[in-house]
């Protein structure tokens, strides 16, 4: 049986029944009881929610989803694994060129709003947030002209040219490249070749403005986009804190807290990873924005020894870890990964001291990542008080349906 070609336009009838609808469309049919998430805007079905299948399917394609009644819920991206659909559109329209157009356009406008796009002094943004922005399986970083993009659905991928062409008519002359970088992030089956590299033109430079603080993104071979976009205003707030404090920026990645407390009057600041190559990046940032300054010093260290025995040296300590837990199977052992490593800092911080600490695990809920550190706090048998609760910034907005999205928590610790 002949397969749907991706963008393959689609009819409906008021009745919510589809029209002029090819025998071997793909129809997906819920058990009964699994359509109230949907019910409720939330985008995502989950592969033990399906009931059936009608028509040949394959990752990627664009399937109706439908209750066990029959009642028309959304059309969505197939993908094999726990996460079997994406909801594009709870509405009867057509994932067409234009439809993806439109949202695009919607995202970039929120962004102008928010001040994005024209700041002289910050020319590095979240243009689409997945879920955030309606696209659910795709991310969209701007990086002074260049955007980068990572998709997490072969749907999205399969749709990456029109998604371009929509990128070059929404920004203009805004838009100088287009990076595509999604070898390692598309949970794709099938047995096709992913590369990654320039869909549109070709970026030689990769230095960009954040508070007026410059950084050298690496979307090549960095992490992420090549830059963690999302922590921009918590290192601002780290900025308020730094005047003349010790500080350890653990997990620094390309320094971006380090160069912030440098901002902010530190006396001294330690930036600390396992890989050489960021340690290398945190240094090059670092003499762009403060050649030749004495204060800082990084070092290539794992961060639970390097946690062991540093009593009252630092009266700042930052902990911004990569995700402990990726997936639901590995959340308990994440949540102990917290509580250690916060246990370490809150028993070698000096007293007075302060601890900004994160996850980004998506997995873990605000309330366990605070359970956690409470557990750390208990431990260590110091008062500690909240000073901050933090989250990602205003460019990675939250569906207010899909609170997965809300994945980046902070806390701000004031440490006796």
């Amino acid at each position: 049986m002949q397969l749907p070609t991706p963008g393959l336009r689609w009819k409906f009838s008021k009745t919510s029944q589809i029209i002029s609808m090819p025998a071997d469309y793909t129809k997906v049919i819920l058990k009964s009881g699994k359509d109230q998430p949907l019910k409720r805007f939330h985008p995502w079905i989950f592969s033990g929610a399906i009931k059936k299948i009608y028509g040949n399917i394959s990752e990627g394609d664009l399937v109706a989803v439908y209750s066990n009644k029959d009642e028309f819920l959304g059309v969505g991206h197939y993908q094999i694994g726990s996460i079997a659909v994406r909801i594009v559109s709870f509405t009867e329209v057509t994932p067409d060129y234009t439809f993806w157009k439109t949202k695009i356009e919607k995202a970039w406008k929120l962004r102008q709003s928010l001040g994005f796009g024209e700041n002289e002094e910050t020319n590095v943004f979240r243009l689409i947030h997945a879920e955030g922005d309606g696209m659910p399986g795709l991310i969209m970083d701007y990086y002074n002209g260049t955007v980068v993009m990572q998709m997490h659905s072969i749907g999205m991928y399969f749709i990456r040219e029109e998604l371009v062409k929509a990128l070059r008519e929404v920004l203009g002359e805004k838009l100088k490249a287009v990076y595509d970088k999604s070898a390692k992030t598309l949970p794709f089956k099938a047995d096709i070749e992913l590369k990654d590299g320039f869909l549109f033109g070709d970026a030689s430079e990769n230095e960009m403005l954040e508070y007026g603080l410059k950084f050298k993104v690496d979307w090549e071979t960095g992490q992420k986009t090549g830059f963690f976009i999302d922590q921009r205003e918590n290192r601002r707030l780290v900025q308020q804190f730094a005047q003349n404090r010790d500080v350890l920026n653990m997990f620094c990645y390309t320094g971006g807290f380090s160069l912030y407390a440098l901002k902010g009057g530190a006396k001294l600041v330690h930036s600390v990873d396992a890989s050489a190559k960021a340690i290398d990046l945190t240094n090059e940032n670092v003499d762009l924005n403060f050649p030749g300054d004495k204060r800082h010093v990084a070092f290539v260290a794992d961060a639970f020894e390097y946690l062991k025995d540093i009593q009252d040296k630092y009266n700042l300590i930052i902990l911004d870890p990569p995700a402990f837990a990726k997936h639901h199977d590995s959340l308990h052992q994440a949540l102990q990964g917290y509580k250690r490593i916060n246990t370490r800092a809150f028993e070698q911080i000096r007293n007075g001291g302060i601890l900004f600490t994160f996850s980004c695990s998506q997995v873990v809920s605000r309330e366990r990542f605070r359970e956690a550190v409470f557990s750390a706090a208990a431990i260590s048998g110091r008062t500690v008080r909240i000073l901050h609760q933090l989250t990602q910034p205003t460019d990675h907005p939250v569906n207010i349906y899909h609170p997965e999205s809300e994945y980046l928590k902070g806390l701000v610790l004031f440490v006796e």
